[in-house]
């Protein structure tokens, strides 16, 4: 994982960020398109095992896998906890579709799209927004009050529609959505995920890898929803540089140990 001082300038960051970019594009456009399946495959699984740390629970890789893979015929006991890893590799796939269409312009309701996905519960209720403020989370940051939210997603989605939103560079503009959505925090369950989808989303239409906040960052992303968006974005700037960096490492290797082989010298009893 990337490390950065705090004190880093951060158009120094952006800029770095920008050139690994450049290199991850035109790596990947010259990529083995099975190669790319199958790291982007492992890369959701990373994904859903990372996001449900930040959400306190341990999903192991062979759950995630039996999970979201149709050929695995899974154990019935362990099917309510792989309703709930499905969902979220569904509303992935959406976000994934979504981003690919660029006739669609994102708007906040994109969110509550992904909130249906992931709540069918709370989606045939129509979706109301909590009515208190919930005693035991894992979030620690200060959120609206239930009588603010409503005027205060009014609020998001006017800055979402706005002109000047949409020119942010798009790391900037996902870390401050996600901020200023998170202190809201529109449901008791389910918003961190839904607003992280959704920026992994506005990522992807942009032409950026995806974000994935590991476990170790836990703390420090809890810590940056009490602060300034700065903090986040700083977070996003590391996530999306090791997503490129990863990807074209493992191209490479795998195009290295494809080469070794080809080059493989033939043993002298073979050979007489």
């Amino acid at each position: 994982m990337l490390r950065y001082k705090e004190t880093e300038d951060i158009d120094a960051r952006f800029s770095e960020v920008e050139r690994v970019v450049a290199a991850w594009r035109t790596r990947v456009a010259s990529s083995n398109p099975t190669a790319r399946a199958e790291f982007n495959n492992r890369l959701r699984i990373s994904l859903i095992h990372f996001d449900a740390a930040i959400e306190g629970e341990v999903i192991g890789y062979s759950e995630i896998k039996a999970a979201v893979d149709p050929s695995i015929i899974s154990d019935p006991s362990l099917i309510p906890s792989y309703e709930d890893i499905r969902r979220f590799d569904e509303a992935c796939n959406f976000a994934a579709e979504r981003a690919a269409d660029k006739k669609k312009v994102f708007k906040l309701d994109t969110v509550r799209d992904l909130y249906a996905i992931l709540a069918p519960d709370e989606k045939a209720k129509g979706m109301p927004f909590r009515k208190e403020n919930p005693l035991h989370r894992l979030y620690y940051h200060d959120i609206a009050a239930p009588e603010k939210i409503q005027p205060a997603m009014r609020k998001l989605s006017d800055w979402v529609d706005e002109p000047t939103t949409r020119q942010l560079h798009v790391i900037e503009r996902v870390a401050t959505l996600h901020s200023r959505f998170m202190a809201i925090f529109p449901w008791a369950k389910e918003s961190g995920r839904a607003v992280r989808i959704a920026c992994n989303m506005l990522l992807q239409e942009a032409g950026y890898p995806i974000a994935i906040i590991h476990s170790i960052d836990r703390q420090r992303y809890y810590e940056s929803l009490r602060g300034e968006p700065m903090s986040l974005i700083s977070l996003y700037l590391e996530a999306v540089q090791t997503t490129a960096e990863t990807e074209m490492r493992v191209y490479n290797e795998a195009e290295k140990g494809a080469s070794k082989k080809r080059k493989k010298p033939t043993s002298p009893a073979s050979s007489s």
